[in-house]
């Protein structure tokens, strides 16, 4: 895996790539790497400075500049990590990397993940997209909505962006495949072991899917990764549809909370009889309905969406380029 000097230090600052479990080193949490960031001309120069330098230089604490000084001196196990990886398919970008994908860094700005892992067409993370988020549990209406959505993304051209969990997401990216669309799925859980489903494997392979993920990619399924990762199916997104979601509670719900709080995309919620509770409070908290059934056929939908988003561009946010 070819990566630039800025990017490799990105990841050895902030990932845990080359770190065993519970050791007492541990990479920068986003928090710490921006006003670090904000200090340097570029991570790269990082690499020449012992830690007494980094203390003059940064005006860190000696601690703070060991601890930096350490991180910055695995590259052989990250080197290890890295071929690893790469035996897997699985790739990393920065925000070092012109690669890095453009929504994310321009709506997020500091905000937006220092690394990332994937694996499949990392362009797809660029094209037009439409997201669908919701329950895990979704009654047979909500179901029909999902696969509908699914379908209009592919015959309207735009990437299905989910969470690849089951029930909503699960429905939504496969019926976009089905009917030979794309697909992102945006990972809370092991993007290693996702990348050896046999449901992956094809769709990966034909450049229709990409997985990614900002944790470790052999990380387990945590309730914090997945509320992490909601904002990054919305910021990748031109429209989002919540097909179902409780009220006041669960990651679907917060997830369209911080999406409307905002404005990363128009988010459209399911609305019609027998909908969920949440589905009904989203739309009182300024949410865009989405008529259930749906008044035409899916190869209308990405019309349908562009006319009822009601205009404007979702603020940008100043972010720097690592």
């Amino acid at each position: 895996m070819k990566l630039s000097t800025d990017a490799r230090v990105l990841l050895l600052l902030c990932s845990s790539l080359g770190l065993r479990e519970g050791a007492a080193l541990e990479p920068l949490t986003l928090r710490a790497w921006n006003p670090l960031a904000r200090r340097i001309k570029r991570p790269g120069v990082l690499l020449e400075w012992p830690a007494e330098e980094l203390c003059a230089r940064l005006d860190l604490a000696l601690a703070e500049a060991e601890r930096l000084a350490a991180l910055l001196a695995r590259e052989a196990l990250l080197d290890s990590a890295l071929e690893r990886l790469e035996e897997q398919s699985i790739w990393a970008v920065t925000r070092a990397d012109v690669a890095y994908p453009a929504r994310l860094r321009e709506r997020l700005g500091d905000a937006a993940p220092p690394v990332l892992f994937g694996a499949g067409e990392r362009e797809l993370l660029d094209s037009p997209a439409l997201a669908v988020v919701g329950s895990r549990d979704v009654d047979a209406a909500g179901e029909a909505c999902a696969g509908f959505a699914g379908e209009g993304a592919a015959r309207g051209g735009l990437v299905l962006v989910s969470g690849g969990a089951r029930g909503v997401d699960a429905l939504a990216m496969g019926a976009a495949l089905a009917a030979g669309g794309r697909a992102a799925g945006v990972l809370a859980d092991s993007l290693a072991r996702a990348v050896r489903s046999a449901e992956a494997r094809g769709p990966l392979a034909e450049g229709a899917l990409v997985l990614f993920t900002p944790y470790h990619p052999e990380a387990g399924f945590s309730v914090g990764a997945a509320m992490g990762r909601n904002r990054l199916i919305y910021t990748l997104a031109d429209y989002a549809l919540v097909v179902s979601s409780a009220a006041g509670t669960g990651g679907t719900w917060a997830g369209a909370i911080e999406a409307l709080k905002a404005r990363w995309a128009p988010v459209f919620v399911r609305a019609g009889s027998d909908v969920p509770a949440g589905n009904c409070e989203l739309l009182g908290r300024g949410a865009l309905p989405f008529p259930w059934p749906f008044p035409g056929d899916p190869k209308t939908l990405d019309a349908w969406l562009a006319e009822h988003a009601g205009g404007g561009e979702p603020p940008l946010r100043q972010g720097r380029l690592f």
